[in-house]
C-alpha cells in the first residue's frame, strides 16, 4: 500500500497561519504599546472611566462577540479572505493592561529629564520607554502568537474554503467518519507545534526576567 504524500494544501494552510499569526501579533504590539502608554503616563478626561470600560471586556465571554464580529467582516465583504482571520485580533484588552503595568512602573525621573532635553511625546515613548517594557513586549508576543497561532472557531466561522483556513482548522478536516488520516495528522502536528517552540526560544529571557521582574516599581 502507497503511503499518500502530505498535501501541499496542507503547506499552504500553515503559510496562512504564520502570515495571519505575525499580523495579529506586529499590530496588537504597536496599538497596546501605544494605549498602554497613554493609559499609564498620559493624563486626558475620563481616563480612569474609559480604561475600567476597557478591563470590563475581560469580563465578557468571546463568544459573545463572534456575530456582530462575522456580521462586520460580512458586510466588508472579506469572507474567505486573509484579513478576515486576524482583523479581530488587532487590539487586545489584556494587552493594554499588561503593558500599562509595566508602563507605569518606570521612574517619572526618566520622563522629565527626556522633555528637559527637548523630547516630545513620541520620542519619549519610542526612544526611551518602548526599549525598557522590553521582557512586557516579549510576553505579550509569545501569549498574541500562541493565541492567534492555535485560534480554531473563528477561522472556521469566517472562512469555508479549504484555501483559506489555518492549519489548525485544516488538520481538523482530515478526520472524518468512518477514516482517518493520522499520518498527515502527525506531520501538521509537528508543523504546529515547531513556530511556538522557535517563538518561546526567541523571547525566552525576556520573558523569563518579565516573570521575575513582576511586581517591582522603580
Amino acid at each position: 500500500m502507497r503511503t499518500r504524500i502530505f498535501p501541499l494544501s496542507t503547506y499552504k494552510n500553515s503559510q496562512k497561519s504564520i502570515l495571519s499569526a505575525v499580523i495579529t501579533t506586529v499590530v496588537q504590539i504597536v496599538f497596546c504599546s501605544m494605549a498602554g502608554y497613554a493609559f499609564a503616563r498620559i493624563e486626558f478626561p475620563f481616563k480612569n472611566f474609559i480604561f475600567v470600560l476597557l478591563l470590563s471586556v475581560l469580563m465578557v465571554p468571546g463568544q459573545i462577540f463572534l456575530l456582530p464580529q462575522y456580521q462586520l467582516i460580512q458586510k466588508m465583504g472579506l469572507l474567505n479572505t486573509i484579513p478576515a482571520l486576524f482583523l479581530p485580533n488587532l487590539f487586545s484588552a489584556f494587552g493594554t493592561f499588561l503593558l500599562r503595568q509595566f508602563f507605569m512602573s518606570m521612574p517619572q525621573e526618566l520622563e522629565d529629564a527626556a522633555i528637559v532635553d527637548g523630547c516630545n511625546r513620541f520620542q519619549i515613548f519610542g526612544r526611551i520607554m518602548v526599549p525598557l517594557i522590553q521582557p512586557g513586549i516579549a510576553a505579550l508576543t509569545i501569549f498574541t502568537f500562541k493565541f492567534a497561532w492555535n485560534d480554531f472557531m473563528w477561522p472556521l466561522i469566517v472562512n469555508n474554503s479549504m484555501d483559506k483556513l489555518i492549519l489548525g482548522p485544516a488538520l481538523s478536516t482530515l478526520q472524518g467518519q468512518y477514516t482517518t488520516q493520522y499520518p498527515m495528522q502527525m506531520a501538521g502536528a509537528v508543523l504546529a507545534v515547531i513556530p511556538l517552540v522557535v517563538i518561546f526560544f526567541i523571547f525566552q529571557k525576556q520573558f523569563i526576567e518579565s516573570v521575575a521582574t513582576s511586581g517591582i516599581k522603580g
